[in-house]
């Protein structure tokens, strides 16, 4: 709940330490939450299906506390002015602005709005029901400290402006990622941020690696030493390794040319089995937006396939059945442009460098389930195959003990 600044026992400034406080009086415009309590709660509770719980939790949460009314201007100098009507400062708020939290998710709409302006469609569709917007499904993604904003006084500014404006289907929050178990703070120089972490790694590391560990059913800790297991096991050792194993041997045997030779056999049929089971399994993490269950899942794709290829033995086989070692080649090859397909979502930069090496056309790079079997001869025979440079440099001991000194490792 909201606590009034005049309730507080001994208060002082966090900047510069003075307990010489003066209470003014200011005036507010305030969101009429006490009016809308039943009628969120009853929006909450339709909703509750699409959401994770920890959304739903944080909503009835103010919900049972009981809603007050909010202010929705701040006496500060920055920010959306308060005007009226005819686009005036409105009497009374010259020097203040809105509150952010009511101001931004109103931009939603705005900036649907600037974006139909500049390319020529229609913004209403997508926002008012009148309009068609039934037909939207409508996603919200969010840390939990942003819920109630989107769970209660957005909608309270929606439900009680009266008009057909959609409101939001599925509403994913997420925990927090902290610093060795403490918050990360800008003030305070704790932690890694990404305009530094951008300096350090390519995007798709810490793509991986804050998807893989998404905080989604509680708050999930970075550390440097786990940031590196994850990188040089998933990405460098069981991906990396994949597509540039099956490639090179691809270049070098087969004069990087997909082969057309023999016959698929037990090892093809083992792999068939996985991504029948496993294909179905990514695809509902995704819809059901569990996204730290979908890495893992695409990892252990990845994993099957490096599997496959201790099965398959191209590069045995090749010494007495050049035939036999075309077909594990082959079936490699198919399973590095799903593989590429697949890591799109996470960590685009590395599956396009993966498509591209294959020659995948751009339209031909969506996931659509069909036959496995055909799955894994779907790539054209004879096409041509190149071997992508290293898609993923190990974090080696030495910079995670660099990045330590400069960066910390603890919350000290």
């Amino acid at each position: 709940r909201l606590l009034d600044p005049v309730d507080l026992i001994d208060p002082y400034s966090s900047v510069s330490g003075s307990r010489n406080i003066e209470i003014r009086d200011t005036n507010h415009l305030y969101l009429l939450q006490t009016k809308m309590q039943e009628k969120i709660r009853e929006w909450v509770n339709s909703k509750g299906a699409q959401w994770p719980s920890l959304a739903v939790s944080i909503a009835n949460k103010w919900l049972d506390e009981g809603l007050i009314a909010r202010a929705i201007t701040r006496d500060l100098a920055w920010g959306v002015p308060v005007l009226d009507a005819d686009g005036n400062p409105r009497e009374g708020f010259e020097d203040k602005v809105f509150y952010v939290w009511f101001d931004a998710p109103i931009e939603y709409i705005a900036a649907t709005q600037e974006w139909a302006e500049t390319t020529g469609n229609d913004w209403e569709p997508l926002w008012r029901t009148d309009k068609g917007a039934d037909e939207t499904e409508y996603v919200q993604f969010m840390g939990k400290d942003n819920v109630a904003f989107h769970t209660v006084s957005f909608p309270v500014t929606l439900l009680g402006s009266g008009e057909p404006w959609k409101t939001v289907d599925k509403l994913k929050a997420f925990n927090w990622v902290t610093w060795y178990g403490g918050k990360f703070s800008t003030s305070n120089k704790r932690g890694v941020f990404m305009d530094q972490a951008l300096e350090l790694l390519p995007a798709d590391y810490w793509r991986w690696y804050l998807i893989a560990n998404a905080p989604e059913g509680s708050d999930a800790a970075f550390t440097w030493e786990g940031f590196q297991s994850a990188i040089n096991s998933d990405l460098a050792n069981v991906l990396g390794n994949f597509v540039n194993r099956i490639t090179k041997y691809t270049v070098s045997k087969f004069d990087g040319k997909l082969p057309n030779a023999g016959s698929p056999g037990d090892a093809e049929a083992w792999m068939i089995a996985e991504l029948e089971e496993r294909l179905p399994r990514l695809i509902a993490h995704y819809e059901a937006m569990e996204f730290r269950k979908a890495a893992a899942e695409t990892r252990a794709i990845w994993a099957a396939g490096n599997e496959y290829l201790t099965k398959a033995e191209p590069w045995v086989k090749y010494k007495t059945d050049v035939d036999a070692a075309a077909v594990g080649v082959r079936t490699g090859l198919n399973l590095a442009a799903l593989f590429g397909i697949l890591a799109l979502p996470i960590i685009p930069d590395a599956g396009k460098k993966i498509l591209d090496a294959l020659g995948i056309p751009d339209e031909h790079r969506s996931f659509q389930f069909r036959d496995i079997s055909a799955l894994l001869d779907s790539l054209p025979h004879g096409m041509n195959v190149s071997a992508p440079d290293v898609l993923f440099q190990k974090i080696e001991d030495g910079q995670v003990a660099e990045w330590t000194a400069r960066f910390g490792g603890d919350q000290a």
